[in-house]
């Protein structure tokens, strides 16, 4: 069993363990987290587009294809 084989199913067990006690989580910290995770995405798209783009074709320019 790898580690993260065993971190996951640790983690299951944590989560099922929640769930019976009644406990279901902070779901206003995760709607937090979503919105501010877009919203940084947003921003990062934002300011490197160009950059992005140009990166993205280097990328593809450097492929030959069949």
């Amino acid at each position: 069993m790898t580690v993260l084989t065993k971190a996951l199913t640790h983690a299951q067990l944590s989560l099922h363990i929640a769930v019976r006690r009644g406990e279901r989580g902070d779901v206003p910290g995760w709607v937090m987290i979503t919105l501010m995770t877009a919203g940084l995405v947003a921003v990062l798209w934002t300011v490197a587009d160009d950059q992005l783009r140009a990166l993205f074709s280097r990328a593809m320019n450097t492929v030959s294809g069949p």
